[in-house]
């Protein structure tokens, strides 16, 4: 395990698009995240579609609109994509 390892997990679309439920990423800030995500995954039709309509939680704190080059991550932290679902 690396100093700067963050658990990803995928939800409902976003697991499906990934192929996998969870994946453990070294990553300081949700950019580097972002970026070494798509990379692990270029080869998934529709992935990065996908995670670019999720709403993303580090810990149980959404993320929103924050830029990600400026949402740090600490080691151990959980990130969560969760794609829009629907009903009500």
């Amino acid at each position: 395990m690396n100093e700067n390892d963050v658990t990803v997990r995928y939800w409902a679309a976003a697991r499906a698009a990934a192929g996998i439920a969870e994946e453990t990423v070294s990553a300081v800030t949700l950019a580097d995240l972002l970026d070494e995500i798509s990379r692990r995954h270029r080869d998934r039709d529709r992935f990065d579609d996908v995670i670019a309509i999720c709403s993303v939680l580090v810990g149980e704190t959404p993320v929103g609109a924050k830029d990600p080059a400026q949402v740090a991550l600490r080691p151990g932290d959980n990130v969560e994509f969760l794609p829009p679902f629907a009903g009500g």
